[in-house]
């Protein structure tokens, strides 16, 4: 029975994104990653891609240091989901994150969020990511 490549090769195009927005700050290869349309649910950025590259270098200048880290990615179909660790300053926690992204044609078209700071202590031993 042949394996859907369709999940594999959309995990691959989010973490290029992460890379590629996050960690190299390369805004043009960011924008080759995205489709005709990008629907934003986080309501600190605007739709589309001139939304995400203002989002983006507001991040880099606030932030230049700001490195993420793929914890770990599920894909089903069109959609893929990532457990990211991004640390804004070197020597803090950060911030643990769920993306949920939709592709379409191999390109990121709408974007969800959830963050969570983590705290300097816990109650628990477990760890977030």
């Amino acid at each position: 029975m042949p394996t859907d490549s369709k999940p594999a090769s959309n995990k691959q195009t989010v973490l290029d994104f992460y890379e590629a927005a996050f960690n190299n700050k390369d805004f043009d290869a960011v924008s080759r990653l995205i489709g005709d349309r990008y629907t934003q649910h986080n309501p600190l950025i605007a739709d589309g891609v001139d939304g995400l590259q203002a989002r983006l270098r507001h991040l880099k200048d606030a932030f230049p240091a700001l490195r993420v880290e793929v914890k770990r990615l599920l894909a089903e179909d069109d959609y893929v989901v990532a457990h990211v660790h991004a640390v804004r300053v070197p020597g803090q926690h950060g911030t643990a994150i769920i993306d949920i992204f939709k592709l379409k044609d191999g390109k990121l078209v709408e974007h969800w969020d959830v963050l969570q700071e983590i705290p300097e202590e816990a109650l628990n031993q477990n760890g977030m990511f």
